[in-house]
């Protein structure tokens, strides 16, 4: 997968294969796969945690202890089944890190639930987007607010991913770009220009000269043009 997904960074970007990968991925403005899953991981198990228990099975079987705003948990979900197991076999709470070696492991669901606790700082509570307005009576904040929230907590999460990247696939110290999610304008020029671009800020570029064994302070502008490859 990774083989493929860089073939498909330098299809967008028309970069040299001597281009760093980590220099591509930036380039193409596409995360990482490890990255990029654990992203998608966080936001399935924030649609688990923001769904009403009585609308996913998957939300009624979360833990008692987990911070919802709907306590109601399905009945095959206690875990009975473990009375009087050893400690060894007992699975992991869904607050605790898996050790190394994983001797211990969470069950799925509580694997799910431990992914949020990143997004859980500063929240007493987790938000349920509900599809009609609550009944009156109810002790629970209004759907606009709890859907704000929500919107907040994806935010935070594509932050995540942004830093995982960065944590990740570092790029060289001479490569200033910071990684962005959305693709830079000049991309939506023809893919021969856009390439050239490209290859001047991954400082990979027959229109610019570049440091070597005879020239060890060239002329970093473009030859062909006065604009230098930091205009871009």
């Amino acid at each position: 997968m990774n083989s493929l997904w860089h073939r498909v960074q330098r299809w967008t970007t028309n970069n040299f294969f001597s281009t760093p990968t980590s220099m591509v991925s930036r380039q193409a403005y596409l995360p990482p796969i490890g990255s990029y899953c654990r992203y998608k991981r966080r936001l399935a198990a924030l649609s688990i945690a923001y769904t009403p228990p009585k609308a996913n099975p998957a939300s009624a079987r979360l833990p008692q202890s987990f911070p919802s705003l709907s306590s109601f948990r399905a009945q095959d979900a206690s875990r009975h089944l473990t009375i009087g197991l050893s400690s060894v076999y007992l699975p992991l709470s869904w607050r605790n890190e898996v050790p190394s070696p994983p001797i211990r492991k969470h069950l799925s669901v509580d694997a799910m639930a431990h992914l949020t606790l990143p997004l859980q700082e500063g929240l007493t509570r987790l938000p349920l987007v509900l599809h009609a307005l609550p009944p009156p009576g109810p002790n629970i904040p209004s759907p606009d607010l709890m859907r704000t929230t929500y919107q907040a907590l994806r935010a935070c999460a594509k932050n995540m991913l942004v830093q995982d990247w960065v944590t990740d696939d570092p790029t060289p110290l001479y490569y200033e770009y910071p990684p962005y999610l959305s693709p830079h304008p000049f991309m939506g020029l023809g893919k021969f220009v856009a390439g050239r671009i490209h290859q001047m800020r991954s400082v990979k570029s027959y229109l610019s000269a570049y440091p070597s064994w005879f020239d060890e302070n060239p002329d970093p502008t473009c030859r062909r043009c006065e604009t230098g490859p930091e205009s871009f």
